[in-house]
């Protein structure tokens, strides 16, 4: 879906559209987190800093991410 798709299925009065649209953020946002929380980890930041950067325990950043390691 590129930007413009995306853009319009946001749009859409069609629930079928909108929730395709809103998957596509979800895999956006899964693929975004795992890149960054992976780069964090490489210079050196805790769990706890990673956690606190997402608004979520370092617990579940760690039990999410920490078997990439």
């Amino acid at each position: 879906m590129d930007d413009q798709q995306f853009s319009l299925s946001l749009d859409s009065d069609d629930p079928a559209v909108g929730l395709r649209a809103v998957g596509a953020l979800h895999r956006l946002a899964e693929v975004t987190e795992a890149r960054y929380v992976a780069l964090a980890r490489e210079r050196g930041w805790t769990w706890e800093q990673i956690g606190d950067a997402l608004g979520v325990s370092r617990q579940s950043v760690h039990v999410k991410h920490g078997k990439a390691r």
